[in-house]
């Protein structure tokens, strides 16, 4: 794929997560969830780790240093896109760079990245997450899948 659809597709999985954070940020309390399906609720929290919680105590107070490194992770992966071979791969890459910009700009507009989506099975409960994680474990998973026999035939010349 050429720069200008790989920076498109970034751009929207960036907007599509600001989008819905600000939604979130809008119609949702903290501390107030709302449930949508049993096993689904909205429920607006605070991230100042990395990925589902991750470092969140070694993080708390820094977001110019949790933002810098997730800005060089995501210009690295930046620049394996646009030198992906593979389709697939370099979409996967793409996406991941757009959702990981979503976290960067929560981060150094309020100091920490914006939660909303919440998972519930009875006891268990899974962090709660936002589009660009979705994006990013995406865009991950389609890495991997370009790593594949299957679907390795035909991708080049991405």
């Amino acid at each position: 794929m050429t720069p200008v659809p790989l920076l498109a597709v970034a751009l929207l999985a960036t907007a599509l997560d600001q989008a819905t954070k600000a939604l979130a940020l809008a119609g949702l309390t903290e501390g107030q969830p709302v449930p949508i399906l049993p096993v689904l609720n909205l429920s607006l929290g605070f991230n100042t780790g990395a990925s589902f919680g991750m470092l969140s105590g070694a993080m708390e107070g820094r977001p110019l240093v949790m933002a810098a490194l997730t800005g060089a992770i995501t210009l690295a992966f930046a620049a394996m896109a646009l030198r992906a071979t593979r389709r697939l791969e370099a979409l996967g890459l793409a996406i991941a760079v757009g959702g990981s910009l979503g976290n960067i700009i929560d981060r150094l507009r309020q100091g920490a990245v914006t939660d909303f989506i919440d998972v519930t099975w009875r006891d268990w409960h899974w962090p709660a997450f936002n589009l660009a994680d979705i994006a990013i474990t995406t865009g991950a998973a389609l890495v991997l899948l370009s790593l594949l026999p299957a679907f390795r035939k035909g991708q080049t010349d991405a």
